[in-house]
């Protein structure tokens, strides 16, 4: 199937509530070729690189690798290495950031402070562009390479500071992909022009729902429910809204909403088995998981 075949049958799908969970991000620079698991299949110490894995399981951080646009970004194994680590819980969003000559060390962190939003003072604030990251991994996912590697190198070259290409988010079938960082909403199909509004939003701490698949925050339940109000208010602050509870694993879910100036709503909704589609280019269709929301009442 061609990849035109496989994009105009994908658009049928939603993007909402279809983005990687991460309550944090920690990025490394690793410029070079990736493999499809990158962490453990790049230049990046093997064995470093199962450090890194193993240490953000069950912590609520997420690795991932990252590298400047460019044909491989290759280098030649550049000594200083730069490090993001990014919280994305509304009202308390952060980026820090600093440079490592020895990646193995990021291993050495503490990733449940760093999955609870405690920095504790690693690095130093980041106060540049926000980070657009394009997932551009082709041995994951050809779909990245083709779509995703354009749109990198086309936002780069406009004077985009904050474009990275990164290893993996999820979502393929969605190409072109990306996360932006320091809210950590998702977005599909992306396009130059969509992203470069999406930047500019973001620079005056909003967030356009527009192509949005969820914010990495929540769950898949928790990135319906908030999208759906956001659809319903127009609110788009970018830290106003917030889960008031967690969310029960279950085919039936209910989730509060709340605004920080007190409103609350509760949205209903339902995790059904979606159309069958591939999950990335050349893979056996199937059916995905997918969010319906089924009411959003207001409760306060």
């Amino acid at each position: 199937m061609t990849t035109c075949a496989i994009a105009s049958r994908e658009r049928a799908e939603p993007l909402a509530a279809t983005a990687a969970t991460a309550r944090t991000w920690l990025l490394l620079e690793q410029p070079g070729p990736w493999g499809a698991d990158a962490l453990t299949a790049s230049r990046l110490d093997r064995e470093a690189g199962r450090a890194l894995a193993a240490a953000g399981q069950g912590t609520g951080v997420r690795v991932a690798l990252i590298r400047r646009p460019g044909r491989h970004a290759d280098l030649g194994g550049a000594p200083r290495l730069r490090v993001f680590a990014a919280h994305t819980v509304p009202g308390r969003s952060w980026i820090r950031t600093w440079w490592t000559t020895d990646p193995a060390a990021c291993a050495g962190l503490d990733f449940a402070a760093l999955g609870r939003g405690e920095h504790g003072g690693v690095g130093e604030p980041y106060r540049g562009d926000p980070l657009a990251l394009v997932c551009t991994n082709g041995r994951r996912d050809r779909c990245c390479a083709l779509l995703g590697r354009p749109l990198a190198e086309e936002l780069a070259a406009s004077g985009g500071a904050g474009v990275w290409e990164i290893t993996h988010i999820g979502g393929h079938r969605f190409s072109p992909t990306l996360l932006v960082l320091p809210y950590g909403y998702a977005y599909g199909r992306a396009d130059a022009p969509s992203v470069k509004d999406v930047l500019a939003s973001v620079r005056r701490g909003r967030m356009v729902t527009e192509r949005c698949r969820g914010r990495s925050a929540w769950g898949r339940a928790g990135q319906a429910a908030e999208l759906a109000v956001r659809e319903l208010t127009g609110e788009d602050d970018a830290e106003a809204l917030t889960l008031a509870d967690p969310v029960q694993p279950g085919p039936r879910w209910s989730v509060v909403v709340t605004h920080r100036d007190g409103r609350t709503w509760r949205v209903d909704g339902v995790t059904e088995a979606g159309a069958e589609v591939a999950a990335s280019c050349g893979a056996v269709p199937g059916p995905q998981p997918r969010e319906h929301v089924l009411a959003v009442s207001r409760q306060g």
